[in-house]
């Protein structure tokens, strides 16, 4: 049951983490969304690089000092990006995606199995 669980809320982030790809696009809602929260336009692109390649690691087996750097650093944007859209006046359905996806993070870092966590 853990490992589906797992598996399962892992594969959820990763899929989420990789739709960050379209950042790179350019599309005019994600544009408008970072100039909304007072965000530079390069930030998207870090971010549209970042993200995948965090998806990648999550996924990657091995790797575990890099999964721990990748959970950190998700964390911390998903929290930036709740607050922002938060702060600029966005509606629940909006600022509460990183946060439920955060919970759901947080369930995979929780389960997930030892060959993918950092030994003391």
């Amino acid at each position: 049951m853990r490992k589906i669980v797992y598996w399962g809320s892992t594969g959820v982030v990763a899929l989420m983490l990789m739709l960050s790809l379209s950042y790179l696009t350019g599309n005019e809602q994600v544009v408008a969304g970072f100039t909304k929260s007072g965000y530079p336009q390069h930030l998207r692109i870090v971010l549209g690089i970042a993200k995948p390649l965090a998806a990648i690691v999550f996924l990657w087996p091995g790797l575990a000092l890099v999964k721990e750097w990748a959970y950190a650093c998700v964390t911390v944007t998903w929290i930036m990006a709740s607050l922002a859209a938060y702060l600029s006046g966005e509606g629940p359905q909006i600022w509460m995606l990183p946060i439920v996806l955060l919970a759901l993070m947080g369930v995979s870092y929780a389960t997930r199995p030892a060959n993918r966590r950092l030994t003391a």
